[in-house]
């Protein structure tokens, strides 16, 4: 069952894990940058990866060096431990995606990335899918679901139905990739898996946004939104062909 994203995806500029600003001390994917890209009017874009212990985490990489002065892996670590981890240049720590649905609570879109688990962009065991369906089952306010792993988002399909989802896309520079293998690289670049995973969407990579294959998935109805701008001008070259942005470092313009 293909779920068409909801309007307010394609209205509200999206913040790129959350409307972050670390010199002013809020840190990506965390709750005063959630806070932020509320009080400013912006959607907010979220990266999830699982703990040790089953439970679906706000954290973007799938290592703490760089956020925290933690190191290994997030996935090696339990939702307690994790939650003990101070950011850097911050006093908080990382929150549980169930703590971030309670702190948002349906006052803007939520676009959920998942991460892949399998850091080949080959099949899942499914759990951080589930951990996120199971989270997000009765929130009120408006989610959509995507991830680069199509396997991810044929899992989220079959555990969630009803939630709209789509596919990270992009040029996949086999350079930029590397260690995915070239040819695994050069099958994800033509967005294969669109149907197989009754996806209502696409995020593309801004420069790649020409691309013959979007331009075929936007005429069959696919909503266009993209990653990541960083200016103004990168958001009016970008809006040519995408719906809506993901952006950071700036203030996107809010759209009539």
């Amino acid at each position: 069952m293909r779920v068409a994203l909801p309007p307010e995806f394609l209205s509200i500029p999206i913040a790129h894990r959350a409307y972050h600003d670390r010199a002013a001390g809020r840190v990506e994917n965390a709750p005063q940058a959630m806070l932020a890209a509320i009080a400013a009017g912006y959607a907010i874009e979220m990266d999830l990866q699982l703990s040790s212990d089953g439970v679906a985490m706000v954290f973007h990489d799938d290592n703490l060096d760089r956020l925290t002065t933690e190191n290994g892996p997030v996935s090696a670590r339990s939702a307690a431990d994790l939650q003990r981890i101070v950011l850097k240049d911050s006093a908080e720590t990382i929150p549980t995606f169930a703590q971030v649905l309670a702190l948002v609570a349906g006052r803007t879109p939520l676009l959920i990335e998942v991460k892949d688990q399998s850091h080949a962009m080959s099949d899942t065991d499914g759990r951080l899918e589930a951990a996120a369906v199971a989270a997000v089952a009765g929130y009120a306010g408006p989610v959509a679901l995507m991830s680069f792993n199509p396997h991810a988002v044929a899992h989220l399909a079959r555990l969630a139905p009803q939630l709209p989802r789509g596919l990270i896309t992009g040029s996949y520079d086999p350079i930029d990739w590397h260690p995915l293998p070239p040819e695994t690289c050069a099958a994800l670049r033509e967005i294969p898996d669109y149907d197989r995973t009754e996806a209502s969407f696409i995020s593309h990579e801004a420069p790649d946004l020409g691309r013959m294959r979007v331009a075929e998935l936007k005429v069959q109805g696919a909503a266009v939104l993209c990653w990541t701008i960083r200016s103004p001008e990168a958001e009016a070259t970008a809006r040519k062909i995408a719906q809506n942005i993901t952006f950071e470092g700036y203030a996107a313009a809010q759209v009539a």
